[in-house]
């Protein structure tokens, strides 16, 4: 060929410094640009040139460290190549940057930089004729591939001008690419199912340092996580109506490339669906003996909710597919209504999670999210059967009266209710407590029916006032009254002693509390329904003589209060501790000092409780009626009191007060009256009782008709109680006061004015 035909590069060459690899003729390479220079000429030259000239530069090979970064043009490398650039693609992020696709044309050398800035341009001579690299050279093209990898040794064979010298470069990487070829070849023959692994390796080759192409084998991958999750899913022995619809979004998944976010999402759906317990279950343990001396050692008295439960696991044993009642405990704070919830699972062996409901008013809390939502999820039924693992547990519905409502619906009635559209297109209500409709429970997030039949509900509530009505009729209430004195003396040594002794690091021999100091504590510092108080008392106690202990002192008694004042230097005494403060417990002999005071009982959510009823008057003429403003009031009014039940205590205040005659100091009072003097029957009466017995009290005047109502109170607290019951106003009024009090005269009756 002439020397006219011979095609001749630019003698001044703008020149791209890159670190990313070496350009070889007759091969095509990708090179990032994110440097100020770089990005300058790709500006300058490549985006606004619009001749052939204009979109060849020179690419040299930038031999200083990437990681130093520095203003400073690197000293330039004497032998570069000349490249076409054939794509040029801009993008933002993670930074500005471009990136190049420039095919290799010929070997030049640098004998001058005319300037570095804004980008280098050098004077270059051309080393090798173009014309050769027009078709395909092997050599070049071969070394190109691995250029990238071998980034020195492809900067020798670049400088290797001469083709002898550049075959001695060339053939020691020829030699191990063979080599590589020959292994990939072997371990085809070893593993002849895998040709997709090996292709994988094949196009990423396995020289050092080279950065293997795992697409495939990504993909691989992705396809056995798919089949082994269709394995799954057939084997999770769900409802056919649910895997119809796992295998139609398994389907989609197979589809969808793994970039869309509904691919996470699907997944995320399906895997749920797979960790449901669909058709596992734990059998129950229906030892009618075992359950009641397990129930005996974890609560002491509780007698009718003990028998209650013994009574469902008889008739259990006698119909096994008696589905689950829903069991609602009522009662104070303290009083162990959590912990029996955990005691039936123990009896019955079946797993046991609580769900705790209070200021819960969002309903998707309890149904779920629709999977159309951002961040959608299974409501707390679902993912309660996923924790436990098992379809039928004991779920504890804990604070049930706590629900609120708000914009995002009703919790409540979302617990009654569940809309499902079944095959015929209609919707049915199906509720998630009542065990005749709860088979075909939807949660929105999963949009398939699942069978909570079987699942145990036990709510607790401190008072059924705030429970709707609709909700309260699916459940049965039982409630749990506060404890006695006696009882919580009992709690506090088989319980609560030994439990916070072992919270404590102590043992019984560094610490013995007496029951006597039990009893002072419970009589003078803790009078509550519940044991919560007392609890935290003796770890108080515990807490100080852990002190004492660790300072080497020996503390082996805990003195009652009372003795510790009668003794504060004694060896052993906790006169440090909380204990040795005086009483925070009013007396209640102070409060009757003058007239016009009398002692109702009330109910409220945290047990019963006694209140002090007073009157006031200003007298403003000698009539004591006529002209006179009575002011009654109730101490503590806004705490929350239930029913109607306060009618005798005021009237009694008020005969307390015109008549100047002081109310009985030992005597409380409950009940309602007419406008005729007829005593009617309250609420709360066991709960009442007890909080009278903590406050030491003697007489208990309450209606005649409550009297039935005295058989749940324990027997030794009747002992200890005088009753009077009351059927008119003169029953009250004679009880109340010392000598009795004269009947009312007869007077005729009034005509109204109105």
């Amino acid at each position: 060929m002439s020397s006219d035909s011979v095609i001749k590069i630019p003698s001044r060459l703008p020149l791209l410094c890159t670190h990313d690899g070496v350009l070889l003729p007759g091969s095509t390479m990708r090179i990032s640009v994110d440097s100020a220079r770089n990005m300058q000429l790709v500006k300058t030259r490549l985006l606004k040139g619009t001749s052939l000239k204009s979109t060849i530069i020179g690419v040299i090979p930038n031999t200083r460290d990437p990681e130093h970064d520095s203003d400073e043009l690197p000293s330039l490398h004497s032998i570069g190549t000349a490249g076409l650039a054939v794509q040029v693609v801009g993008s933002n992020w993670p930074k500005p940057h471009y990136t190049l696709l420039i095919t290799g044309l010929c070997r030049f050398r640098v004998n001058q930089l005319l300037r570095e800035r804004p980008f280098p341009l050098a004077e270059v001579e051309q080393l090798d004729k173009l014309e050769q690299y027009t078709g395909r050279d092997p050599d070049d093209e071969e070394l190109g591939e691995l250029s990238q990898s071998f980034y020195q040794a492809a900067v020798q064979v670049l400088d290797a001008v001469d083709l002898a010298e550049r075959f001695k470069k060339a053939l020691p990487l020829l030699t191990r690419q063979i080599e590589g070829l020959k292994l990939l070849q072997k371990t085809r023959k070893l593993r002849p199912d895998d040709d997709k692994r090996v292709l994988a390796i094949r196009k990423g080759g396995v020289f050092p340092g080279r950065q293997f192409s795992l697409d495939d084998e990504v993909e691989d991958e992705d396809g056995d996580d798919t089949a082994l999750l269709e394995k799954k899913v057939k084997s999770a022995a769900m409802p056919e109506s649910a895997l119809r619809v796992c295998l139609k979004e398994l389907r989609r998944l197979k589809k969808m490339p793994q970039s869309m976010p509904e691919y996470a999402l699907t997944r995320n759906y399906l895997e749920m669906m797979v960790e449901l317990p669909w058709s596992k279950s734990t059998t129950d343990c229906l030892d009618i003996r075992g359950a009641r001396v397990l129930l005996d050692n974890d609560h002491y008295a509780m007698e009718k909710l003990k028998r209650r439960v013994l009574e469902y696991l008889a008739v259990r044993q006698l119909k096994s597919t008696l589905k689950g009642p829903i069991l609602c405990f009522v009662g104070p704070p303290g009083v162990g209504k959590t912990s029996v919830g955990r005691s039936i699972a123990r009896t019955l062996g079946r797993e046991f999670h609580r769900i705790a409901l209070g200021g819960v008013c969002d309903q998707s809390d309890i149904r779920g999210h629709r999977r159309t939502y951002v961040g959608s999820m299974p409501g707390r039924i679902i993912n309660g059967l996923k924790t436990v693992g098992v379809n039928n547990p004991v779920f504890l519905l804990d604070e049930v009266d706590k629900l609120g409502k708000s914009l995002q619906g009703d919790p409540a009635a979302a617990l009654l209710s569940s809309k499902n559209q079944s095959t015929s297109g209609s919707r049915l209500s199906k509720t998630v407590l009542d065990p005749e409709q709860n088979h075909s429970f939807t949660d929105h997030y999963l949009n398939v029916p699942f069978d909570l039949s079987q699942v145990l509900f036990i709510a607790t509530a401190n008072t059924t006032a705030t429970i709707p009505p609709a909700l309260l009729d699916r459940m049965e209430v039982h409630q749990v009254p506060g404890y006695t004195e006696e009882e919580k003396v009992e709690i506090a040594h088989r319980h609560l002693i030994p439990h916070q002794l072992e919270q404590h690091g102590l043992t019984p021999q560094q610490l013995q509390i007496p029951q006597d100091t039990t009893q002072e504590i419970i009589s003078k510092y803790t009078r509550e329904a519940g044991v919560r108080s007392l609890e935290r008392k003796i770890g108080a106690i515990c807490r100080a003589v852990a002190v004492k202990v660790a300072e080497g002192q020996k503390v082996s008694r805990a003195e009652s209060p009372s003795e510790q004042h009668a003794d504060q230097n004694a060896e052993g005494k906790m006169e440090d501790s909380e204990m040795a403060a005086p009483p925070e417990m009013p007396i209640v002999s102070e409060r009757l000092t003058l007239p016009g005071v009398a002692i109702g009982l009330a109910w409220t959510p945290m047990g019963g409780e006694i209140m002090f009823v007073e009157a006031s008057r200003m007298e403003g003429s000698a009539d004591p009626l006529e002209g006179t403003d009575i002011h009654l009031h109730f101490p503590a009014g806004a705490v929350t009191k239930d029913g109607p039940s306060a009618g005798v205590t005021i009237v009694t205040c008020l005969a307390s007060l015109l008549s100047g005659r002081l109310v009985r100091s030992d005597v409380a009072m409950t009940g309602e009256i007419t406008l005729r003097g007829l005593v009617l029957p309250v609420g709360g009466i066991k709960d009442k009782v007890l909080a009278a017995h903590r406050a030491s009290l003697k007489r208990l005047i309450i209606p005649k008709r409550n009297e039935k109502d005295l058989e749940e109170v324990p027997a030794h607290v009747r002992s200890q109680l005088d009753f009077v019951l009351a059927s008119s106003l003169d029953d009250v009024l004679n009880a109340a006061f010392d000598g009795g009090f004269p009947s009312a005269l007869t007077h005729p009756q009034a005509v109204s004015k109105l």
